[in-house]
């Protein structure tokens, strides 16, 4: 298996295909909005849907950096201003989780569609495809075990 089928499968593994650990599409699948802003202990722990905000701000900055556009990319003082929250309502922890989905999945077609010169490309402000998305994967991995545990706690 070659680099980009190796990272196509961890970036799965991510986000819809069953591996060591469930992927974020079937651990979010059920989770209420009440269950998305639960914090076991105030201020102390991150919340499920305060965890997928954080994973979305960086994939986003990825995919807006490699698409040349970073005039829409997310902006953030600082890692905890990742961890923002709009309004808590139904309709915003959907397009939320939607919005995940989507950057996640059309960052897997650019892999996909990758030459090899263009996963080992600097991306600005970053570096290569390769680099960012192996780092990525195991950062998503990272927090969707923490997803797991604070579904786990709720019941889901």
């Amino acid at each position: 298996m070659d680099v980009r089928g190796l990272l196509l499968q961890q970036w799965a593994s991510c986000l819809d295909e069953e591996d060591w650990f469930p992927p974020l599409e079937k651990v979010l699948e059920n989770i209420t909005l009440e269950q998305a802003i639960w914090k076991p202990v105030e201020g102390k722990m991150n919340s499920i849907w305060e965890l997928v905000s954080h994973l979305l701000f960086y994939e986003k900055r990825l995919l807006m950096r490699f698409l040349g556009e970073t005039e829409n990319e997310p902006q953030a003082e600082n890692n905890e201003a990742t961890f923002r929250l709009p309004t808590a309502t139904l309709q915003n922890w959907m397009e939320t989780k939607q919005e995940y989905f989507n950057v996640h999945r059309e960052l897997e077609k650019i892999l996909a569609q990758s030459e090899h010169e263009d996963l080992y490309r600097q991306i600005p402000g970053e570096r290569s495809l390769v680099l960012e998305l192996k780092s990525l994967a195991l950062h998503n991995a990272y927090h969707i075990g923490q997803i797991v545990f604070l579904s786990k706690m709720q019941g889901a």
